[in-house]
């Protein structure tokens, strides 16, 4: 059987894997939901509410059913692509996420960016002198920058370049009375330059700075530490030693031979920390008042509003999932030594 043959086999298995570890998760938030304390009833009309009200309304939310047949609804649903709507504000979920996703996802790749080219700058150097004193500060920088808590280091980058220096803006995406522009592709940057509006250009972007910078700064460590790593395991090959010993220069060495062959768990790295970050930039969001997927989930999740919580896990999951599996194939195709 050919390699081909074989590649094609291993991307048809990962891809029917898909919808089973969606429904897994979809299943497990459902169930978690239900059994987690508190109840949405009492988020929406408090607990001083009649007990003829509260029974309405829980009536008119579908929550007196049996489990069960909300379960299969729930699935009914999500099969048909509907998400469902709002406990609180009546809106459909997939209203709400397409207003909040793309303030995360513009977020992420400005902090990837930044962690990226950070980073990796500080691995690659800290590789040409091992054991220098760029190498032992970038080994620093990296546990330092991976051990601060993020709420911490956002509220310490609030107080310096907001507070005290006045430099950018606390949070938020606009400044106060400024209005957005029409949302063609809902990434406030991107739609600010679609009309060409040279004020909104400079507010988003000086609105973004912050918390790209803050989380960027976060994630640099796990960068910069990752190449670290591999190039230092790679430069122990013994086709490096070969290639040394042949009078190749080290510099020469660590660009031509040795990097090439860190990039598949970089990719893997990079694009797994791409998709986490989609959602899992909470404390970044609500300290930086960014309007986020992963503030409407906190938000989502003190109301007991089930629809937007199981919508917003439900995308972000299937996000993480696709990213996670066209990672797998792109190395399965790109390493010939990768087994499937």
């Amino acid at each position: 059987m050919s390699s081909k043959n074989e590649l094609f086999k291993y991307i048809l298995a990962r891809l029917a894997l898909l919808p089973i570890m969606l429904w897994i998760i979809s299943s497990m938030v459902f169930i978690l939901l239900r059994i987690a304390p508190g109840d949405p009833v009492d988020a929406i009309l408090g607990t001083r509410a009649n007990e003829l009200a509260r029974e309405s309304l829980r009536i008119k939310l579908g929550l007196n059913k049996p489990l069960i047949n909300q379960y299969f609804e729930y699935l009914n649903h999500l099969i048909h692509g509907d998400l469902g709507t709002s406990l609180n504000t009546q809106e459909p979920v997939k209203e709400i996420i397409s207003k909040s996703l793309p303030a995360s996802i513009e977020l992420a790749i400005f902090a990837i960016l930044i962690a990226s080219l950070l980073g990796y700058l500080i691995g690659f150097l800290g590789a040409v002198k091992p054991e220098g004193k760029i190498d032992f500060w970038g080994r620093i920088f990296s546990i330092g920058t991976y051990a601060l808590p993020p709420f911490w280091a956002a509220m310490l980058i609030q107080i310096i370049f907001a507070v005290l220096l006045g430099w950018f803006p606390i949070g938020g995406r606009l400044s106060p009375g400024e209005s957005p522009p029409p949302p063609v592709t809902g990434f406030l940057l991107l739609d600010s330059i679609l009309i060409k509006n040279i004020k909104l250009i400079f507010s988003s972007i000086n609105h973004l700075i912050l918390p790209s910078f803050t989380l960027g700064i976060l994630l640099s460590g796990i960068f910069s530490r990752s190449l670290r790593l591999n190039l230092e395991e790679v430069l122990k090959k013994d086709y490096i030693e070969a290639a040394r010993s042949r009078g190749i220069s080290n510099s020469r060495i660590l660009v031509r031979h040795a990097l090439p062959n860190t990039l598949l768990p970089i990719l893997t790295i990079t694009g797994l920390t791409v998709s986490s970050l989609i959602g899992g930039a909470l404390l970044i969001e609500i300290t930086f008042s960014w309007p986020g997927i992963a503030l409407g989930l906190k938000e989502a999740i003190s109301q007991r509003d089930y629809p937007v919580v199981q919508g917003i896990v439900i995308i972000i999951s299937s996000l993480v999932v696709m990213i996670s599996v066209g990672i797998d194939i792109a190395i399965a195709y790109i390493d010939p030594r990768v087994s499937y």
